[in-house]
């Protein structure tokens, strides 16, 4: 409740985005189903590296338990990484700010993966963006061209999808 009271003017401003960001997304549409079995492999994988990375470095931490809780929904937009990391039973403010620095990082480390891995691919480096850094890698790729911004909306919006749903029935099954 307090998160939407600070952030009342920016809900409002949600709508609107999100049909920015689902533009694109229809004008690539062929592209997309071009990719295939691709996307959904790239996107499970990328999302559960995201949380398996955030586990072995609050492991290796040793964080406390409402600390890696707020910190393996880390590469999800904020008000899904909050969601979720309130109901693994950790801190909804701490999970916004561990999103936070999570895109920045993306985004500042993006462009030199690139380089060094070598991907030229636009549909590519978006999607990785939007899997990996959320809305910040989204718009990011949106600097790199329209095909890269429309993937890491797609990459953002599934991420936090499976995230979302599969997350809080992981924790619950291996005991976090």
């Amino acid at each position: 409740a307090r998160y939407f009271d600070g952030a009342t003017f920016i809900h409002f401003l949600l709508g609107p985005a999100t049909v920015s960001l689902a533009v694109p997304l229809y004008r690539n549409l062929d592209h997309i189903r071009r990719m295939g079995w691709a996307l959904p492999v790239a996107l499970i994988l990328g999302a559960s590296l995201a949380v398996a990375s955030a586990w072995m470095l609050g492991t290796w931490l040793s964080l406390s338990p409402v600390s890696l809780h707020s910190l393996l929904p880390k590469s999800v937009t904020t008000p899904i990484a909050m969601g979720v990391a309130a109901s693994l039973g950790g801190s909804p403010s701490l999970a916004a700010g561990l999103v936070l620095v999570t895109g920045v990082l993306g985004c500042l480390f993006a462009p030199l993966t690139y380089r060094l891995m070598k991907i030229r691919d636009p549909a590519v480096q978006g999607f990785a963006l939007g899997v990996a850094a959320h809305g910040f890698g989204t718009a990011k790729a949106f600097e790199i061209s329209p095909l890269a911004g429309a993937f890491a909306s797609l990459g953002l919006g599934l991420t936090g999808l499976l995230t979302a749903m599969a997350l809080p029935w992981l924790a619950r099954w291996i005991g976090l």
